[in-house]
């Protein structure tokens, strides 16, 4: 069969056609053969096509279009490609091929060419068919695009199209991504399918989004679908298992309201759901209430009962229920005896769980499997390994056990710290015909990394046969957290590739894990890296990951990227809660921004957040540290009076605090509170308290305070024996901080540059310039660098004692050094070098000294320009003279003002 184009001649067989330019000398066919072109016979020949000879490897229609997109990178070459397939693009063909399309940036490129090639609108059904490649891909990135030009159309997508978008994302765990697409199409004023809802508000119930279930569901009753009775007792049961007890509240007044009748299913769940987030006497309230409502409560209803009981450690109250139940039974129910058999167990009332076990046998129910894993699970909680394996081999006589009793039993010795015998009971399971599954090496690996036995964990994730038990994220995260936590933070990458790899997709808790441990091995741009990779791998950070991620970015001193943070949380849709709050007061107080303290804290209480310790400790921090230490002390009895107990970091930071401002009789009085609370006092507490008596010189009270802390067993740090000898020092009891500095030694506490520091200064006070040097030298030895009032003292103090040499040479290595020497350090050393002879010496640094606007002391141009005089220096004697004189009449003037 021939195609003819102009300058084109195609021959066509069942699987392949060849396309020819005949604008170019054309030989014969490859097999042989000629065709007839214009009445002459001309021979192709396939060795010697030209270069724009092109084969096109498709089938006819949809195949064929598909093969041409599939041959490579869209662009000029493809759309040629495409245009040589003869006629118009037609709906048929351009729905088929999106059918097939799995790239959703191939299709949006196809689906445009088609417009402009036709230059007409795309049907409804090529539309929807776009949408579904985005659903396939899961990449909206175009969906608003495309749904805004449906509108403008007149059409919008079918609901075939719209659950299908919504159960891609959610079989790939991305909900948020799905409650977008739904808000997305509300936008457009599109009415999203009926199931579409319920299937998402049903994903987001598994991981307990309440506000967005709730949004979806207020939307549902707007559009006009009717809502039942098992969507509200949805919406309850994750309100009030989150605690949100007076949402869920609402919802089922709402429902009363709508002439909804309450069912014995939604009691049970109301039972249930209040009693486990410990709202017992709601849990009472719909048990009577059923009752009184007719509704005859069933086994659900009292073994839920019963369970809420037993938690609430209500023991008798349960066992009451239990014996009321069983009492007129011929047959017991297993579930309420399994249930109280927990109970007794969580309880440490291990007798009474056997004696039910055996009255069970008695009535000629024998025991499940499920009854002995609650007792051993409660042995293994109370930490009775040899009576968990004891119940173990009784638990054989009456039931087999499973794979559930042998993970229970596992992770018994493993928490105990006897893997060795862990290992044997993972043996045993393989003899009784039993493959470990996924949670017993979870356990295991657990476990191991919890140990910091490491290398063993990794052996037995190495180990895992694949076809029988692959890792699941569990698997991954534990051994990722565990490697990075002991620093092998590599090897926790590696595992995360190998994840990737597995096809497991990594969650906000192994992007946490990351991010946290890259962070702490000091290797911030790493932790940034993995932050970018989870957003663009689709996944959506929590508010533990947020916060997480902050407090690292704080501690790394990024002080403007936690702030950025911090708005970025808001800008997710999350609420900051009080850790996000008392990250950002801490990383700010850190930064020396403690004055935001105040701000924060009212952004708190007006978002209702309720202040937990951590909190407390970091606002009261905040408050000492800026100042205002009546609001510090007055939060200190807040959080008393609401049962919060203060810790040793509370009266840490209010004690410094008042110990700053001098109220030392008041910082001692909590001091002595919190030892009478037998709160551990640190080193910290008493070197503020040390601190603060020796900088109003009362010495006797800070050495009677470093007394008792070295009676508790404490040992006192370095800041502790700089805040004594400061005090010495600036009491001019030089020969007492001596001693006190050769104790500190003796005790085996290192001297830092501050100390040498205080010493050097105190020692040049009473002019031991000498004395002072030997320390500057020892304190060189040491390879501690001293700060700029240090350089400054010793050289003045050298200048004066007469060693210019020494103290010329520290002058200009100061300079060098980036020091800047003040107008007491020029002068003592110009005086210096005048006393011996340095005359032109000295008068250089008169010069210098005059350029900086430096003081120059009236003695020490005297002293320079006798040194002058005596050299014979004239012309720079008569500068000294006249800069003498102009100093003379300014004091004059200043005197007679």
């Amino acid at each position: 069969m021939l195609l003819r184009n102009p300058g084109i001649i195609c021959c066509v067989n069942s699987n392949r056609w060849h396309v020819f330019d005949i604008s170019k000398k054309l030989s014969s066919l490859s097999d042989g053969s000629s065709i007839e072109l214009d009445g002459k016979d001309v021979s192709l020949v396939g060795q010697g096509h030209q270069e724009n000879s092109r084969i096109i490897d498709r089938r006819k229609g949809i195949d064929g279009v598909y093969d041409i997109l599939q041959s490579g990178p869209w662009g000029p070459a493809l759309e040629n490609n495409l245009s040589l397939v003869d006629g118009i693009p037609q709906p048929e063909l351009v729905i088929g091929v999106l059918r097939r399309l799995k790239d959703v940036n191939l299709a949006i490129k196809f689906f445009r060419w088609v417009e402009k090639k036709t230059n007409q609108a795309h049907c409804p059904e090529a539309y929807n068919s776009l949408l579904m490649v985005m659903g396939r891909s899961k990449k909206f990135d175009c969906l608003e695009e495309t749904l805004g030009e449906m509108s403008l159309a007149g059409f919008g997508p079918s609901n075939y199209v719209c659950i299908e978008l919504v159960a891609s994302c959610v079989k790939s765990k991305k909900l948020r991504e799905a409650f977008d697409i739904i808000q997305t199409m509300r936008k457009f004023k599109f009415r999203p399918a009926f199931s579409a809802y319920t299937t998402l508000i049903g994903a987001l119930s598994a991981v307990h989004e309440c506000d967005p279930m709730l949004t979806l569901f207020h939307q549902m009753q707007e559009l006009g679908y009717e809502v039942t009775v098992h969507l509200f007792t949805t919406l309850i049961r994750v309100f009030a298992r989150e605690g949100r007890v007076d949402a869920a509240l609402s919802l089922l007044d709402e429902m009363k309201n709508n002439a909804f009748h309450v069912d014995i299913v939604l009691y049970n769940v109301c039972i249930d759901c209040f009693g486990k987030v410990g709202k017992v006497d709601m849990a009472w309230k719909f048990f009577h209430e059923m009752k009184a409502h007719g509704i005859t409560p069933d086994d659900v209803t009292y073994t839920s009962m019963i369970g809420v009981l037993c938690r609430a450690n209500r023991l008798e109250e349960a066992v009451e229920m239990f014996e009321q139940m069983d009492y007129s039974r011929q047959v017991p129910c297993v579930y309420a005896y399994n249930t109280m058999i927990m109970g007794y167990g969580s309880a440490g009332k291990f007798d009474e769980a056997y004696k039910l076990l055996e009255r069970q046998k008695g009535k000629g129910c024998i025991p499940s499997v499920i009854a002995y894993n609650s007792i051993l699970t409660c042995l293994g909680k109370k930490g009775k390994v040899s009576e968990a394996l004891r119940i173990f081999e009784e638990m054989k006589k009456d039931a087999m056990p499973n794979i559930t009793t042998y993970n229970i039993l596992i992770d018994t010795l493993c928490k105990a710290g006897n893997l060795e015998d862990a290992l044997k009971v993972r043996d045993a399971m393989k003899e009784a015909g039993l493959f470990p599954n996924v949670m017993t090496v979870n356990i295991m690996i657990d476990r191991l990394c919890k140990a910091q036995k490491l290398d063993e964990a990794c052996s037995i994730f190495e180990g895992m046969d694949h076809k029988i038990c692959c890792p699941d994220a569990v698997t991954f995260c534990s051994l990722i957290d565990g490697l990075g936590k002991q620093g092998r933070v590599d090897d926790a990458y590696r595992l995360y590739e190998k994840m990737l790899d597995s096809d497991q997709i990594p969650n906000a808790i192994v992007y946490t894990s990351l991010i946290r441990n890259f962070f702490m091995a000091g290797r911030k741009e790493d932790g940034h890296k993995i932050y970018k990779e989870m957003v663009q791998g689709g996944c959506s950070p929590d508010l533990m990951l947020l916060n997480t991620y902050m407090d690292c970015v704080f501690k790394a001193g990024e002080t403007e990227k936690g702030r950025a943070l911090f708005e970025e949380i808001k800008a997710k849709g999350f609420i900051p809660d009080v850790r996000s709050y008392s990250i950002l007061n801490h990383g700010l107080i850190k930064a020396g921004f403690a004055r935001e303290t105040y701000q924060l804290f009212h952004a708190m209480k007006e978002q209702g957040c309720i202040l937990d310790t951590r909190a407390y400790n970091t606002v009261i921090d905040g408050f000492c540290k800026s100042g205002k230490v009546n609001k510090a002390y007055q939060l200190l009895e807040e959080m008393k009076s609401k049962g919060h107990q203060p810790t040793v970091v509370t009266y840490g930071a209010v004690i410094d605090g008042l110990a700053k401002i001098d109220r030392l009789d008041e910082a001692y009085m909590l001091f002595e509170e919190a030892k009478s609370k037998g709160i551990e006092l640190n080193v910290v507490i008493y070197s503020s308290l040390i601190d603060g008596f020796g900088k109003v010189g009362r010495i006797d009270e800070a050495y009677l305070i470093l007394e008792e802390l070295m009676q508790k067993g404490l040992k006192p740090n370095v800041y502790t024996w700089n805040c004594l000898l400061d005090a010495l020092v600036k009491a001019e009891e030089i020969n007492e901080a001596l001693v006190c500095f050769q104790s500190m030694k003796d005790l085996e506490c290192a001297p830092n540059h501050v100390t040498y520091s205080i010493m050097i200064n105190g020692l040049c006070m009473i002019r031991k310039f000498n004395k002072a040097f030997v320390f500057w030298q020892e304190m060189q030895k040491k390879d501690l660098k001293p700060n700029n009032i240090t350089y400054t003292t010793m050289i003045s103090g050298l200048a004066k004692a007469g060693n210019i040499v020494d103290a010329f040479g520290l002058f200009e290595r100061f300079k060098k050094s980036g020091g800047m020497p003040d107008s007491a350090c020029y002068n003592a050393m110009i005086e210096g070098l005048s006393n011996t002879n340095r005359a032109m010496d000295a008068f250089t640094l008169f010069e210098e000294i005059r350029l900086k606007g430096f003081n120059i002391y009236s003695k020490t141009c005297v002293v320079l320009l006798d040194a002058l005089h005596k050299a014979e220096c004239l012309e720079q004697a008569a500068i000294v003279g006249a800069v003498l004189r102009e100093t003379a009449k300014s004091q004059h003037a200043a005197r007679s003002w």
